[in-house]
């Protein structure tokens, strides 16, 4: 099971930090990976982080998101600066047992959390 938290409203050129907790199932060596979707639009996939700790950022989001992961924590992270109105969204984490993965193959992923809703305003 994934469970985000963090999301919430800023304003713009503010932070947030997402966190995803993994319980019940250990992740380590998967896939790992954010997307977020807009009412009536397309899933974006932001960013991931694959069994072997390469990352990969859209374009959308590089330079200003990072992710990471704590394995003993079990939990994914995705640091967000200097955030813009149009990164507003519903943020999932994700995971995927597949390896060379790149980004927006989000047919691949098979454990979802619920998401968690980022608004950044003018």
């Amino acid at each position: 099971q994934l469970v985000e938290s963090g999301g919430g409203s800023v304003q713009v050129g503010g932070s947030l930090r997402l966190s995803c907790s993994a319980s019940n199932y250990d992740y380590r060596g998967f896939c790992m990976a954010w997307f977020r979707q807009t009412p009536g639009a397309k899933r974006e996939n932001v960013a991931q982080i694959d069994g072997d700790g390469r990352l990969t950022y859209a374009d959308s989001v590089k330079g200003r998101f990072t992710i990471s992961q704590d394995n003993a924590k079990n939990t994914l992270y995705l640091q967000m600066n200097d955030l813009k109105p149009e990164d507003t969204a519903i943020y999932y984490c994700a995971s995927s047992p597949l390896e060379g993965l790149g980004l927006g193959n989000d047919w691949a992923y098979n454990h979802w959390g619920q998401g968690t809703q980022v608004t950044v305003s003018s």
